[in-house]
């Protein structure tokens, strides 16, 4: 007598069980590890608009504006107090600014309220001012959460 070979209806439930059980767990560790990667992103990208604003500054002794913008990085300025050294090609490698890691733009104010030269702010994950958690702004005078 031969038998069937195959796998029983009990076999496949186990194996999809463990499969769930397995993928609970990764998504348990996981989801929270995405929200302090869009984080550690957004610090990352605000550091590499300051290095280009600086590198701005060192050519045109003057920060953009806030009407001119981060775009002024990437495009040289028409209004507004024009650069007299706009480096061509700008300041931003690929000719583009990033938006923050959850789609919005990144706020540029020069000079900042507090009196520094400018300021760069992602208002996280729902893109609005103000909130905690993973909604927390992310600024470039937050000398904490960016070290």
């Amino acid at each position: 007598m031969q038998r069937d070979k195959g796998f029983t209806l009990i076999e496949i439930m186990v194996v999809v069980l463990i499969i769930g059980l397995l993928a609970t767990l990764v998504a348990v560790n996981v989801i929270p590890r995405k929200e302090e990667a869009n984080r550690v992103k957004a610090c990352a990208d605000i550091k590499s608009l300051e290095t280009a604003l600086k590198l701005y500054y060192l050519d045109n002794h003057v920060y953009p504006t806030t009407e001119q913008g981060l775009k002024s990085l990437v495009q040289q300025p028409t209004a507004g107090k024009i650069p007299c050294c706009w480096k061509e090609g700008g300041y931003i490698e690929g000719g583009h600014i990033p938006k923050d890691p959850w789609g919005n733009d990144y706020v540029f104010i020069s000079p900042a309220p507090n009196g520094s030269d400018y300021e760069i702010i992602s208002y996280g994950a729902d893109g609005k001012p103000g909130g905690e958690g993973k909604d927390k702004d992310i600024t470039s005078l937050d000398t904490g959460e960016c070290q």
